[in-house]
């Protein structure tokens, strides 16, 4: 009894194994996803992440004394407060202030100075006024000693030749003296003009820096020149001003108020990409912070020179999207997608990059009719590729590897000439480009060499 019934539970777990097996297999079958060749126009797309940027904006910047007065030398300021960047602010209010700590120093020693200049003026003066009053006095006495040697010489008349002789001498001596005298005393008035010029510019110098620094540290509290939104400035390493960062005369620029009405994203193309990118090439643009949000633009601008960002090792080329629309939630900085439309092919065949498969330079799929049909691609973007030889519109073709593909034949082998000689074409093109290379490295180091080692004859 008991033997029967393990042979019966025996035949029921076999009938189920099998049920499973069999089954499954059905299943995987039918699980195999397939696609059909679409017919319809065709987009080559680039894309990117870009940034938001104001086209034109006002600068709010630091007093602009500190940059063209020659007499003020302070080499760079920190800024004390800000207010929060994206504060919306009329023309007239509040945006920050500026340490006044270094600049009050300053003043301290200019005022120091100052003192010093007007102490020198007052010397200068003093001692002028001593000088000529003495230098008066003296052109009076020759004067009436040169009255005196004209009474004795009067007198001298019935005297002996010797002398009358001695008496005009002595009042020729007299004459010159007073009229030596008198040409010293114009000297030093002009001498005496000349110092109290001196020392008076030097007083009104001290003074008009005195004035242009107190005027300075009235404007280090800062006020917004005209409404908008507050925008922190970037440096040339990527970060923002704020508080405790420096501004100098060279770079007075605190923060600024973007013109919210016409943005651009600023974008970077890799070095791969860049020849396909035009100026004038319609972008579809979408704001990561609002996917639901998509706006059109054109590519406005393309560098001509690539630049290598931080932490990276590609080559990257800036390019400029004008956004055509306006809208109250674009904001500087925002991070934006963006999709270069490169070239439109009209009415092609295209499938998913998935259902493409390589074996060395042949290309094919599998299609739904179990067999591997050699196609000849063509321009490809993120998700789908052309179709230029191989199939029709709706063929059905499967996205992934079947189970039974080694049993599976080859069809289209015409079409592997035609591979076979695209696939030259792109070794002697790749080939050529080596060879430009190399050939302009061989002339850049000849160059290098010619200018640093070499001399040319006759030198």
């Amino acid at each position: 009894m008991k033997r029967r019934y393990y042979v019966i539970l025996s035949v029921i777990v076999l009938l189920i194994m099998l049920i499973f097996l069999f089954g499954s297999k059905k299943d995987s079958t039918k699980k195999q996803i397939t696609t059909k060749v679409e017919k319809g126009d065709f987009e080559i797309l680039v894309s990117t992440t870009g940034e938001l940027q104001a086209k034109s904006s006002i600068e709010i910047m630091g007093p602009a004394e500190l940059r063209n007065s020659r007499d003020i030398r302070i080499r760079e300021i920190k800024i004390q407060d800000l207010v929060p960047e994206g504060t919306v602010v009329d023309s007239g209010d509040y945006v920050g202030d500026l340490d006044r700590s270094e600049v009050s120093n300053s003043l301290k020693d200019i005022k120091d100075d100052l003192e010093k200049a007007e102490s020198q003026f007052l010397k200068i003066q003093l001692d002028t006024t001593m000088q000529l009053r003495d230098l008066r006095d003296q052109l009076v006495n020759l004067k009436f000693a040169l009255e005196e040697k004209q009474i004795v010489l009067d007198q001298s008349q019935f005297e002996p030749p010797a002398t009358i002789r001695q008496a005009k001498i002595d009042l020729e001596k007299s004459e010159r003296a007073y009229e030596q005298a008198k040409e010293n005393y114009k000297l030093k008035i002009q001498q005496a003009m000349a110092d109290m010029r001196e020392a008076s510019i030097n007083l009104e110098k001290a003074r008009r820096k005195v004035n242009e620094l107190e005027t300075v540290i009235g404007k280090f509290r800062i006020f917004a020149p005209a409404s908008g939104m507050v925008i922190y400035k970037k440096e040339w390493s990527g970060q923002k001003r704020k508080v405790g960062s420096s501004i100098n005369p060279w770079d007075m620029t605190i923060a600024t108020l973007p013109d919210l009405s016409s943005m651009s994203s600023k974008t970077y193309v890799n070095e791969i990409d860049i020849s396909k990118v035009k100026t004038g090439q319609f972008v579809r643009i979408g704001i990561d912070a609002f996917p639901d949000k998509k706006y059109t633009g054109k590519v406005l601008e393309v560098a001509n020179i690539g630049e290598q960002l931080p932490n990276t090792d590609a080559k990257v080329f800036e390019v400029l999207v004008n956004v055509d629309q306006t809208d109250t939630i674009m904001r500087p900085s925002m991070t934006t997608s963006n999709q270069i439309i490169t070239d439109v092919f009209k009415a092609v065949l295209f499938l998913p990059l998935e259902a493409i498969h390589t074996n060395d330079s042949l290309s094919f799929v599998y299609t739904a009719s179990n067999k591997k049909q050699i196609i000849v691609p063509g321009l490809s973007n993120e998700n789908f590729i052309i179709i230029e030889q191989g199939l029709n519109k709706s063929d059905e073709v499967y996205l992934s590897i079947p189970e039974n593909e080694d049993k599976l034949k080859f069809t289209g082998l015409d079409l592997i000439p035609i591979l076979k000689e695209r696939e030259k074409q792109k070794k002697d093109a790749e080939l050529k480009r080596q060879e430009q290379a190399d050939e302009r490295k061989m002339m850049k180091e000849n160059g290098r060499r010619n200018g640093k080692g070499f001399k040319r004859p006759g030198n």
